[in-house]
């Protein structure tokens, strides 16, 4: 990298790469259970959920990416700045805290299913061994660089891509599947599905963790010649891949469950979808489905770890090791595991807990990104600051109508 300046100017594909990593979040086991249930249960009916969380996602993701390339710092690290008192700080990193546990709860489980389906492993042990997968691909970017990791990541992308659109290519659904895109819901069902959805969609330690990658890839942007007008441009085109290929796997998963495994028996869990699919398409299939589930959780919950250290870092001002964390944090999803609560129930509930998360990093993103004094001339323009406010308005009105559902017992 110190090369750069001599060389000349980067070439655009080197500048690639944040994006597909935060991505990744995007495309977690939390997304697997909750497309899929959704699929399996209900057919086309929430396609249009997750089509709308990726067009969200798509400008969430951007805003918290030139925050990290303009201002240098993280998302966490501009609030930590910015609270008044140390209580606050607290109370805001506690409930972003939970968020990221709750992230890594899915993420570790979803690893954990995929290591029994192709190999039988227990759950107990699938779980430690994604942990550790998982520590191994933190070390890598602590001691060889953003880049190396980025590449990583990005590879074991291509495998899940793979694995959750195989099904849909061998069987590709009909002309229905188009009435799945005019919004509307049928029942409370459909509303925590919709709720689990957009915070398996529109995670909050996505936002937390784009602005750290960002920051961190182009921490000598001024000494590599790198202007920031070119690196924005940059990120939309790193922000729109990474969006297109995490939006076509989710509506792939979501349209593969309601094509071949509506009125299926079991097909609310992974391991039922697993041998449904293997029914309904094949062995073949069904395996490329438990890699890509594999490839899922060691990827993604490596991301969660990283953004929860971020999280940390910016608001108490703790620095702990993402190797240490990465232990602590393993602690949960071992505990379910262990007590024998069904994985894709715990998938699915994390989502919702992942959703409720959403209004506190996304609200103050779209504050902070709204105002010169901390963007200067790279403000958003109004209509982004209205858009982004829209978005942040539907999210926390899905989120009061999920609570109001629950307590109700509707």
């Amino acid at each position: 990298m110190p090369k750069l300046a001599a060389l000349g100017r980067p070439r655009p594909l080197w500048l690639l790469g944040p994006a597909l990593v935060a991505g990744v979040a995007y495309l977690d086991p939390g997304n697997v259970a909750a497309n899929m249930t959704a699929g399996a249960r209900f057919g086309y009916l929430l396609l249009w959920v997750v089509v709308l969380g990726n067009l969200m996602a798509w400008l969430i993701q951007y805003l918290s990416a030139k925050l990290g390339i303009v201002t240098g710092r993280s998302l966490p690290e501009v609030l930590g700045e910015r609270f008044g008192s140390r209580a606050g700080r607290i109370a805001y990193w506690l409930q972003a805290e939970a968020v990221a546990m709750a992230t890594d709860v899915a993420e570790v489980i979803g690893g954990a299913v995929a290591l029994w389906l192709l190999f039988d492993i227990p759950l107990v042990a699938g779980g430690a061994i994604t942990g550790a997968i998982s520590m191994a691909l933190l070390w890598m970017q602590t001691r060889r660089g953003p880049k190396v990791f980025e590449v990583v990541v990005t590879g074991l992308l291509v495998v899940i891509a793979v694995g959750f659109t195989a099904g849909v290519v061998v069987a590709p659904p009909g002309a229905e599947a188009l009435g799945g895109l005019v919004p509307r819901f049928e029942g409370p069902d459909t509303v925590l599905l919709a709720a689990s959805i957009l915070g398996a969609t529109v995670m909050p330690h996505a936002i937390y963790a784009h602005s750290s990658l960002t920051r961190d890839r182009f921490q000598h942007r001024e000494r590599d010649g790198l202007a920031i007008p070119r690196l924005l441009r940059a990120t939309r085109w790193d922000v729109s891949i990474a969006l297109a290929i995490a939006g076509t796997v989710n509506v792939a998963i979501l349209v593969l469950a309601a094509a071949n495994l509506a009125g299926v028996e079991g097909t609310d869990s992974l391991e039922g979808a697993h041998a449904a699919i293997g029914a309904a398409l094949g062995a073949g299939i069904a395996t490329l489905f438990a890699v890509g589930l594999l490839a899922s959780g060691l990827a993604s919950t490596a991301v969660g770890a990283y953004a929860g250290s971020e999280i940390m870092q910016g608001l108490v001002k703790v620095r702990v090791p993402v190797t240490t964390r990465r232990l602590v944090t393993l602690v949960p999803a071992l505990v379910i595991l262990a007590l024998g609560v069904d994985p894709t129930l715990a998938l699915v509930l994390s989502q919702v807990v992942l959703s409720f998360g959403i209004p506190f990093a996304l609200v103050p993103l779209v504050w902070l990104t709204s105002r010169r004094s901390v963007l200067g001339e790279h403000v958003n323009r109004w209509w982004t600051t209205a858009l982004g406010a829209l978005f942040a308005l539907a999210l926390v009105t899905l989120n009061v109508l999920l609570l109001i559902l629950t307590l109700t017992g509707a």
